[in-house]
């Protein structure tokens, strides 16, 4: 299968530890097989010998005792511990190879990928179905061998007993296979079904955990309870329709198994009888019975634990499969410092094949050190056209130019890595500011992260914070306004120290005094590198050295501020319709 190929190439590292672990596992499953034999021998060479005396007969128990609690008091123990420790080792080690290797791809799959996916999903994946593959390597690689050698040992060592015995045991081997194929080849697709149902539960709460203070402002508590009942009762349904054609495994399955013991004790009796088989022998048998199906029983559950593993990993390799839309071409090189010239040549866009273009013929050229204002209606393509810059998304037509070359011959990370971005609603991690900020450059001293807030006029309201620059922000800076988190945000592109500035609605949604913090902020940020600033109140755009008006898709005017104002189009009608002071709008 090549499921199980791919699997075992996060195997391949730890063969040789996998190989010595189902050694000892060999030793560790061989030692039970000695406890018929000892009964053997005591019943018919020591208890039953007509010849010894009793003194002998208790020297040879003494013996045998001795060296059987030697075997199982001080030799296995350790073997048990080594067996069991390298068989978690080897799965966790595997485990996070896998996680190392996901969260790597994670970081690679496109924004529109996000935008479709669910995070709970995506964190199952990650989180439940790796952890339920683990048990590939330590049933599927281990148990299963160990337990089908310990089968043909024990086989083995009935044949030398009794044949006939021995063929009544496995018997009933064809049909307990049979049974298996039949139940778990359903039970694989039943338990994909029913972990896609799972994934679909913790995406479901994972975004209404992050909405909560929506849910209670609307007072949606009953309709949204509705909501996770039909979500938890799909998980239920696929539960259940799961666990009775298990159930149904289990039943057919054990039938069989506690079967064949029955028919060894019966025609065991009438060979003792009729037939002068020892007692010991008999006994002996009905011992490796116990050893023959116990592994077979394990096979059993281990066909389960198997399909819920090959469920798991097909829904992992299928999240590792997924495509990326941004990638380096195969001879991209790497930009170093970029000087800030920015041309969009004709450049078109569309988030999907079958959808209409969001952006049309757009061609824009800006020079380094100028500062480019976009405006213009809601759902123009503003922020689509920015996010184009650093390759969030890739043009459809066109192509954008930085320094004289196509962005798209250069490396990904090194053109973000010439670029700093500061959004409306900036993601802060549940860590301290100081750790934030360093996000600009993980690399700085203390000294830089203080002079970077300082710079973004944050500095202020973080050393009154609780703990300083230590404080926790909490999840997603819950515990910042929305102004300390733009200037935590700011603070982090100084000390990033790009080129080129992208200022998504940086200021919008803030009060008046947040927005002059951090637009004085911005403006010295923005001293001498390529901006780009996607704004909604246009009075913090006026100093832009163009504007660029963008409605449907395409640009309906460019210039000043007043040179667009004298020209009364769209911008004046816009600038107008914000109730700006009249006094103001006639400077202009």
């Amino acid at each position: 299968m090549g499921i199980i190929r791919r699997y075992l190439q996060f195997v391949k590292p730890y063969k040789w530890k996998l190989l010595l672990t189902i050694g000892i596992g060999i030793i560790k499953f061989g030692i039970p097989l000695l406890m018929p034999l000892i009964i053997k021998y005591v019943i018919d060479d020591i208890i039953g010998a007509e010849a010894l005396t009793q003194g002998e007969k208790m020297n040879q128990l003494l013996i045998i005792m001795g060296i059987a609690l030697f075997v199982f008091l001080v030799l296995r123990p350790p073997i048990e511990y080594f067996r069991q420790y390298l068989a978690q080792w080897i799965g966790s080690k595997i485990l996070y190879d896998i996680r190392d290797r996901l969260f790597d791809h994670i970081q690679k799959l496109s924004l529109r990928f996000y935008s479709q996916t669910k995070t709970g999903e995506v964190i199952s994946r990650v989180i439940h179905d790796v952890e339920q593959t683990k048990q590939f390597v330590i049933t599927g690689l281990m148990n299963i061998w160990l337990d089908m050698l310990t089968i043909v040992i024990a086989v083995s060592i009935m044949l030398t007993m009794d044949v006939w015995l021995t063929i009544v045991s496995v018997a009933l081997f064809p049909i307990f296979g049979f049974s298996v194929k039949y139940f778990y080849s359903r039970l694989r697709r039943l338990t994909r079904e029913k972990s896609q149902a799972l994934a679909e539960v913790q995406g479901h709460l994972h975004e209404r955990v992050q909405g909560m203070p929506v849910i209670r402002s609307f007072a949606l508590e009953d309709y949204e309870q509705n909501q996770f009942d039909a979500q938890n009762h799909k998980h239920l349904t696929k539960s259940l329709e799961h666990t009775s054609w298990n159930a149904k495994a289990y039943t057919v399955t054990h039938t069989i198994t506690d079967l064949a013991p029955l028919f060894v004790v019966g025609l065991g009796g009438y060979f003792v009888i009729m037939q002068g088989l020892s007692i010991g022998t008999m006994v002996a048998f009905v011992g490796y019975m116990d050893r023959v199906y116990n592994p077979l029983r394990r096979l059993v559950n281990s066909a389960t634990v198997l399909t819920q593993a090959l469920a798991s990993m097909d829904r992992v390799f299928e999240f590792l499969d997924e495509k990326y839309d941004i990638q380096d071409t195969k001879n991209a090189k790497r930009l170093e410092k970029a000087d800030g010239d920015i041309q969009l040549d004709h450049i078109s866009f569309r988030y999907e094949e079958e959808e209409a273009d969001v952006l049309k013929d757009v061609s824009l050229d800006v020079k380094q050190g100028e500062t480019i204002a976009f405006v213009g209606m809601s759902g123009g393509g503003k922020s689509t056209l920015v996010s184009l810059i650093p390759r969030f998304y890739d043009v459809t037509g066109g192509r954008i130019l930085l320094d004289g070359h196509d962005i798209r011959d250069y490396e990904v990370r090194s053109v973000r890595d010439n670029i700093g971005m500061v959004l409306q609603d900036n993601i802060l991690f549940s860590d301290s500011v100081a750790k934030n900020i360093r996000m600009g450059n993980p690399d700085a001293t203390d000294e830089e992260v203080v002079a970077a807030a300082k710079a973004a006029n944050a500095h202020e309201f973080i050393t009154n914070l609780s703990n300083g620059y230590d404080t926790l922000v909490g999840e997603r800076g819950v515990k910042l306004s929305g102004g300390q988190k733009q200037r935590v945000a700011i603070a982090r592109v100084f000390l990033k120290n790009p080129p080129i500035l992208i200022f998504d609605e940086a200021t919008s949604a803030l009060d008046l005094e947040s927005e002059h913090l951090i637009q004085e902020a911005l403006e010295k940020l923005a001293h001498d590198r390529t901006t780009f600033i996607v704004a909604h109140r246009l009075a913090t755009i006026t100093h832009a050295d163009r504007i660029v008006l963008i409605e449907d898709g395409e640009i309906k005017e460019m210039g000043t501020h007043d040179e667009l104002m004298r020209r009364r189009g769209h911008y004046y009608d816009l600038f107008q319709v914000q109730n700006l002071d009249q006094e103001e709008a006639h400077v202009y």
